[in-house]
């Protein structure tokens, strides 16, 4: 190891487990997903071991799957992210608070109001997950017959973009003197009308809200097409990618960091944190058994509604035991049907194995003992494959108290991982820039 780079370590924490059969597992908490106790024990253990965040993803709709195979699943309730994080932050008072906030389905006032307010009363802990959502369904849940186009998304998520930053910095940090003796609350010269009109959205401002602790909340990006990773270069400052070998996350890798050369951003201020499920035994042979017992609680049902939406298209009617048929261009996710395709291709999987694939978890694992993990995430870190990991859990608690007391301080031992927090802030923590406001010079503030 160099000894100059350590991990950067998200927990994925919606649905509390990513794996469809996690909740069957023996011992496995059947209601994390909806369980307060439960998340707070989740929030506290892992801020213990020096997380960088706690990772919320976010649903627009129920109906993403035929009913018989929705029944086996743990999505149909969770919490709603902002009122967990809010709740969690209560808690905790280091760990990144971070939650997915749709631009399709949202407007930026109400998005730059959301996360300003989860940053300052976490003290400067939150960061926005910006997602066009995939799902078609959602658009039946907000007035919309049909989901907007893909490009049509990608256009809409980058002015999308720059209104709540813009929002953001509707004060400068000195705004609100509250100057008791005078009587005067706020300065108007240091208060700026956005007023924008582009080609989405006319929204006027300033922001009834002061400007975050941490000028912007993290902005992290999980696209992995053309324009997500065009966006991220553009726009994110962390992206919650899903590469699942170590090639194809160095080729990841340089791409998204080379588009933000091109595009004038520094690459350092990305970090490239991949999926990744971790499964631990005291031997190598435990932690695969571990990982099979896993995958054979996955009900064939459930296995085939995964494959329809990684696929964009219904796959009930696909002969399970022959190949994948060609499957035609949807609106929705463009890389997970880019990725479902190419598994199959990759190992000659028939319908029914690449359906049970999907359907337990398909993306990068790594299985085995502590120490073997750590040697593929040390790799993946010294080879330019990531710059940490978004961790997820098979089964909970136990799979989240393997890493945090088995790996955790394996990565510690070696100089990978932080022992202590090296800020108050989520940018101090994942040593990102405060951004400067646009509107108001860090001279301006300080006068």
């Amino acid at each position: 190891m160099n000894g100059t780079r350590q991990l950067h370590l998200n927990a994925f924490m919606r649905p509390a487990t990513i794996h469809a059969g996690g909740w069957r597992y023996p011992g496995a908490y059947a209601d994390a997903n909806f369980n307060l106790t439960h998340m707070k024990y989740f929030a506290t253990r892992l801020e213990e071991a020096r997380f960088d965040g706690i990772f919320l993803a976010d649903h627009l709709a129920v109906l993403n799957m035929p009913v018989e195979a929705l029944r086996r699943s743990v999505t149909p309730t969770s919490f709603e992210p902002f009122t967990l994080l809010s709740a969690l932050a209560m808690i905790t008072n280091h760990i990144g608070l971070l939650a997915t906030g749709s631009t399709t389905y949202d407007e930026p006032f109400h998005i730059a109001r959301r996360f300003a307010s989860l940053d300052h009363l976490s003290g400067g802990r939150a960061g926005w997950n910006i997602v066009t959502t995939s799902n078609p369904d959602a658009s039946k849940n907000f007035g919309r017959e049909e989901h907007l186009e893909h490009g049509d998304r990608y256009r809409r998520a980058r002015e999308f973009h720059d209104v709540v930053t813009g929002l953001w910095d509707s004060w400068a940090d000195n705004a609100f003197v509250r100057d008791q003796e005078r009587g005067i609350l706020m300065e108007p010269d240091r208060m700026h009308v956005l007023d924008h009109h582009g080609e989405f959205f006319n929204v006027r401002g300033p922001l009834n809200i002061a400007r975050p602790i941490q000028g912007w909340p993290v902005i992290v990006q999980a696209g992995g097409s053309d324009a997500g990773r065009q966006l991220a270069a553009e726009t994110a400052e962390a992206v919650f990618a899903a590469q699942a070998h170590l090639e194809a996350g160095q080729a990841f890798y340089k791409d998204v960091k080379g588009r933000m050369v091109a595009v004038g951003r520094n690459p350092e201020f990305l970090k490239i944190m991949p999926a990744c499920l971790v499964i631990l035994g005291d031997s190598v042979e435990e932690a695969r058994a571990k990982r099979a017992r896993l995958d054979s609680l996955v009900h064939e049902e459930s296995a085939i509604a995964s494959l329809s939406i990684a696929l964009g298209c219904d796959a009930s009617g696909f002969d399970l035991d022959g190949p994948l048929p060609p499957i035609p261009e949807s609106n929705a996710t463009k890389s997970g049907r880019e990725r479902a395709i190419a598994l199959a291709e990759r190992d000659g999987l028939t319908v029914r194995q690449l359906a049970l694939r999907l359907g337990g978890y398909s993306g990068l694992a790594m299985v085995g003992t502590a120490r073997t993990v750590a040697d593929e995430m040390e790799e993946w870190l010294e080879t330019r494959g990531s710059d940490g990991f978004t961790i997820m859990f098979p089964f909970l608690p136990q799979g989240l108290d393997d890493v945090v007391d088995r790996l955790v301080p394996e990565l510690q031992d070696r100089g990978l991982f932080r022992r202590a927090y090296e800020g108050q802030t989520l940018r101090e923590v994942m040593g990102l820039p405060r951004p400067e406001n646009r509107f108001f010079s860090d001279r301006q503030a300080a006068e």
